[in-house]
């Protein structure tokens, strides 16, 4: 590693309104995707499995001015690879870029964590983006204790000792660790990279050891450390900062990407013991939980265990982006382990993909399992200001030891996906508040709206209000096609200075209480619109007042290109749907002409098919679909095994190849698949394929229409011919 020790700062003076790409050496370049900003190229890097990243700093117009918008440009190798739809998260930010076959192109007005991909396509083998805009940092400071470590790769950890500044140059790689064993006073700075590829066995948690060179980031009681600006790119299966017995740290600005193929015990940061932390402005892409609390972990024998644990506290994470594959974005606790901790606080961050499937408990946007003999006392946890975009579930608080008090989740706003599973509280667990938790368009007030279950000795939650503005609009007309004026009117709020700022899924927004728009094609905003002839935009309003209080809402617009009638010959039916059953297990949707039918009947919704004592089963539904007026409605569907939404002929949603549970669930976890049509008023064809190999529970069947939320499609919307059932 070519190290100096820094007398006289030779830093470049900064061009005021350029752009900086971080340059990144040649083995770690990938050929993925090519990658300009204002035409100028920016180097791509290879992470970790299928994750790349590129980066590059803005300068402002002028000292203290915001940074000058830029044009990005994404190419990708792959023939048709933007075909099916592009997504840049987070969604917050409203954006939605121009496609011209591999390319797509957008415009960022400043500083940005992004993460590009396709939609729905964020598990441990998708082909992601990440790219990270930032601010230029300052130059290395000067001073007897400051090494720099200069651009290009080099082949051993830094291992600083207490009072030392270790700053990387952009482009400077470093393959290996950043050991901070019991040391002091010690800053980690710069643009550089840290890749770590330690020799922890692919299929065994034994990242989880204390010890050198065993993660990208280790602190052992440490204490009073800054790391600002560094990424961290890990590609064995051990957790990625670890911090233990450590305090007084500050993360600012730091990139954490880990991809594993195994997708399981790649933690993004980890706290055995200590606290007394912030992490800030930062971004995390894992492939387990992205944050972990523990008093301790030295292994998986039951007295290493059950060794009680040190307390952890006072942790704040804020202005931050996380993702990760499976598992929870927070969790805390585990079966048999003790320990307390307190004052845990997560704000002001853009959740992209929070987790899938379960350990134990499901995965959630927060969990604690304190389970056989655990103990502790956990209180003081703060959830508020956070942007949902991809999720599982809320909370999962399961204990039958540990005693668990005063969690706040306060203005949560899930942007654009329901709930796939209930969160439960069990347990002792009490002081629980949910302050404006909103998903679908409304603002959940109750138990079955989380949904919530309760049991086990848990105090019910309580649900409230936040002070200040209140973001909620309504959109006319009901119907929109390309070109149409659309009215968008905010509830009106009280006070001087209130600001409505929207966001039009397009790509452009406005301001005002009341305002107009015209949609120029009806692709949507994932731009995956276009084969169904209909596109289903992602309207955000943003209402802001002086003292500084925010509220947002969102509501999906469909706009409608192309219009399926409805069918000829169903004036007159019967209430629910015609279903065929079929016996065996598939690993995905079988072609059903070639299965042997066992049995047919009626089913008022899709719960009430009779499966004549299958376990593991496949049904077959048939029959119509009523639109109450014209209008595009989108339709949301949730399957373990499988499941497939077909109307007038037309695949209008199927959940992909099911994804098993981890930690030995013999279960496929929940999938999630969207889609949009345009009906005209009327019954339509319906045909729906459900599978039940492997895992209890019956599909589910949402949509949002012209004048209504996300709700469950009623069984009163279907039907089928008034004909007999032919027996089989």
């Amino acid at each position: 590693m070519r190290v100096c020790v820094l007398l006289l700062s030779v830093w470049a003076v900064p061009v005021w309104g350029a752009v900086h790409p971080v340059p990144v050496p040649a083995e770690m370049r990938s050929s993925g995707f090519t990658v300009t900003v204002n035409g100028q190229a920016v180097e791509v890097a290879h992470a970790a499995s299928s994750l790349d990243f590129a980066s590059f700093d803005m300068d402002a117009g002028k000292p203290g001015a915001k940074a000058t918008p830029v044009t990005v440009a994404v190419t990708a190798a792959e023939d048709g690879f933007w075909d099916q739809g592009v997504e840049i998260q987070p969604w917050r930010l409203g954006m939605r870029p121009l496609r011209a076959g591999r390319t797509i192109t957008f415009r960022l007005a400043g500083p940005a964590k992004l993460s590009i991909t396709r939609p729905g396509d964020f598990l441990n083998h998708a082909k992601m983006l990440f790219l990270f805009a930032g601010v230029r940092p300052d130059g290395p400071p000067v001073g007897e204790q400051v090494h720099v470590v200069a651009a290009g790769v080099h082949r051993e950890s830094i291992s600083p000792k207490s009072g030392e500044t270790w700053y990387l140059e952009p482009g400077a790689v470093v393959m290996g660790s950043v050991n901070l064993f019991h040391v002091e006073n010690v800053k980690v700075l710069g643009r550089g990279v840290v890749v770590y590829d330690g020799p922890q066995n692919p299929e065994n948690d034994d990242g989880w050891m204390q010890k050198p060179d065993w993660h990208c980031v280790g602190a052992v009681e440490a204490k009073r450390v800054e790391v600002r600006g560094l990424t961290c790119v890990v590609r064995s299966r051990t957790w990625s900062i670890q911090m233990k017995d450590s305090t007084g740290f500050l993360y600012d600005d730091v990139r954490v990407i880990g991809g594993n193929p195994g997708n399981a015990n790649q933690d993004g940061m980890d706290w055995l013991g200590g606290g007394d932390a912030v992490v800030r402005n930062s971004f995390f892409r894992a492939s387990d939980d992205v944050f972990a609390m523990q008093g301790n972990w030295d292994g998986y024998k039951p007295e290493d265990i059950r060794r009680p644990g040190h307390d952890v506290q006072n942790i704040v994470v804020e202005d931050s982006v996380l993702s990760t594959s499976i598992s929870n974005i927070v969790r805390a606790g585990w079966p048999e382990k003790q320990f307390n901790s307190r004052n845990f606080t997560l704000r002001n961050s853009d959740i992209l993909h929070g987790g899938i499937g379960s350990c134990g408990p499901a995965f959630a946007l927060f969990t604690f399992w304190g389970a056989k003999g655990a103990a502790g006392r956990h209180a003081g946890y703060t959830f508020e200001n956070l942007w949902l975009d991809d999720w599982y579930s809320l909370m999962q608080m399961q204990v039958d030891g540990p005693e668990l008090s005063d969690f706040t989740f306060r203005n949560i706003w899930a942007i654009d996906q329901p709930p796939l599973v209930d969160s439960v509280l069990s347990g002792v667990v009490k002081g629980v508040r949910v302050e404006n938790l909103k998903y679908g368009g409304t603002e959940v007030v109750g138990d079955a709206q989380v949904p919530l279950v309760v049991g086990n000795g848990a105090e019910e939650p309580k649900y409230g209000r936040v002070a200040g503005v209140r973001a909620a609009f309504t959109v006319e007309p009901a119907i929109v096609g390309v070109g149409q004026t659309v009215r968008f009117t905010a509830e009106p709020q009280r006070g001087a200075k209130v600001k409505y700022t929207w966001l039009f899924g397009d790509g452009t927004s406005a301001t005002g209480w009341r305002v107009s728009h015209r949609y120029g094609d009806a692709l949507g905003t994932e731009l995956d619109g276009e084969r169904l002839g209909a596109g289903r935009f992602r309207v955000l309003l943003k209402v802001t007042d002086a003292a500084g209080h925010e509220d947002w809402m969102a509501q999906g617009l469909v706009v409608v290109g192309k219009w399926h009638d409805a069918a000829a010959g169903a004036e007159t039916t019967q209430p629910g749907l015609e279903y065929r059953m079929y016996a065996g297990t598939w690993p995905d949707m079988p072609d059903f002409s070639k299965e042997r039918v066992v049995g047919y009947g009626i089913a008022r919704t899709l719960a009430g098919a009779d499966p004549r004592g299958y376990s593991s089963y496949a049904a077959v539904y048939e029959g119509y679909l009523e639109a109450p007026t014209d209008g595009g409605y989108s339709f949301d569907l949730m399957a373990r095994d499988g499941a497939r939404l077909v109307i007038d002929g037309e695949l209008v949603a199927g959940t992909v190849t099911p994804f098993g549970e981890v930690c030995g669930s013999p279960e496929n976890a929940m999938r999630f698949a969207r889609g949009s049509i345009g009906l005209r008023a009327g019954r339509h064809r319906v045909h729906i394929e459900t599978l039940e190999s492997v895992s209890p529970g019956v599909p589910r069947l949402m949509w949002k229409g012209p004048g209504f939320h996300l709700t469950d499609v009623p069984a009163g919307a279907l039907s089928h011919a008034a004909v007999a059932v032919v027996q089989p």
